[in-house]
């Protein structure tokens, strides 16, 4: 019986057969409302189980004129990948408003924690119902979202962790095995050239920053005792300040064979490296496949990148955010964000 009318897509009409009840009192029980017995309930959770019946979120939340108020705050400035999602994000404006998704963007300076939280503290929460945050590291960002959960706004960390704070869920690569992939790399690909890999970081405060440190400085030790570390060159994702810092490394210590970026600043690590004579020029791993790094891979002035796609971050930010607004859960598992490396050879 409803083996059959399961061959189609089950629907409100099939629960209530099931489980024996009207169609009003699934919608009580989809709905959360008032008025039905706990073992109700039960029997028609357990309908939907077996029939395998998937509620359509956007049909329901247009049925009862649900919008879902979403706010995405990203660092400003030139980082290119950044830029990238702010893109994204506003390309997807139109076709999330036709599920009933309001989605807007803030900026704050980057790296700057007291701004963060400024912003963050700022947020309505009659206004807003999901706040998605690169996070800066900080005390005052962690308290800002302390208070946003407190107020009933969901809130996910997005690119850049805050695992010590209230957050729900975290949207991104795992930089700790991104760091070791550079690592892996880069001592493959300086095998036969002992010296030192110079690391250059955006700032210290970020946590993708530092557990892309960690990750490679792990690796390095453990399998390529033959390479050292020089210091960290932070060059605070601004390519002028990158190519002048690392420009300056490498005329100090001309025992630097690699480069490894785990920032952004990419154009500034390719103009320091670029006017080096080839034969002396260090193996470079930098992150974010974007125009400019393209052009590096291509030109043999980079020689990997590591890559997370910033399409897929951004609409399974907009789907758990949705999710964790309507009381629900993320699946991690599902909505696992990889890491992704690209040579010359395997360009998209």
């Amino acid at each position: 019986m409803y083996g059959e009318a399961s061959v189609s897509r089950p629907t409100i009409h099939d629960v209530a057969r099931m489980a024996g009840v009207s169609l009003s009192t699934v919608d009580r029980v989809l709905n959360d409302r008032e008025g039905v017995r706990k073992s109700t309930q039960i029997r028609v959770s357990e309908a939907m189980q077996r029939l395998g019946y998937e509620r359509n979120l956007a049909a329901a939340n247009l049925s009862r004129r649900r919008l879902y108020r979403l706010r995405f705050v990203l660092p400003s400035g030139s980082n290119a990948f950044m830029r990238g999602l702010e893109t994204c994000l506003r390309e997807r404006m139109a076709g999330a408003a036709r599920e009933s998704t309001l989605i807007e963007v803030a900026t704050v300076p980057p790296f700057d924690a007291q701004a963060l939280a400024a912003e963050l503290r700022g947020i309505d929460a009659g206004q807003v119902d999901g706040v998605a945050v690169v996070a800066t590291d900080a005390t005052a960002v962690r308290v800002a979202v302390r208070d946003l959960r407190a107020r009933g706004i969901a809130v996910v960390t997005l690119v850049s962790d805050l695992p010590s704070s209230e957050r729900q869920h975290f949207v991104g690569i795992d930089n700790v095995q991104a760091g070791r992939t550079a690592a892996s790399l880069l001592g493959r690909f300086c095998r036969w050239r002992r010296g030192k890999m110079a690391i250059v970081a955006g700032s210290m405060l970020v946590r993708d920053h530092v557990e892309r440190r960690l990750g490679f400085e792990q690796v390095l030790r453990a399998e390529f005792p033959d390479q050292s570390i020089s210091a960290v060159i932070e060059g605070l994702d601004d390519q002028d300040i990158v190519e002048e810092r690392l420009a300056r490394a490498l005329a100090e210590d001309p025992g630097i064979v690699g480069v490894y970026s785990l920032g952004a600043g990419n154009r500034g690590i390719s103009r320091a490296v670029s006017v080096l004579a080839e034969e002396s020029r260090p193996s470079v791993v930098v992150h974010e496949l974007t125009r400019f790094s393209r052009d590096a891979l291509i030109d043999g002035v980079f020689d990997a990148v590591i890559h997370q796609d910033e399409t897929r971050e951004i609409d399974v930010a907009i789907r758990a955010l949705r999710a964790l607004a309507d009381g629900g859960f993320v699946d991690g598992a599902a909505e696992r964000i990889g890491v992704e490396v690209f040579l010359r050879d395997n360009l998209p």
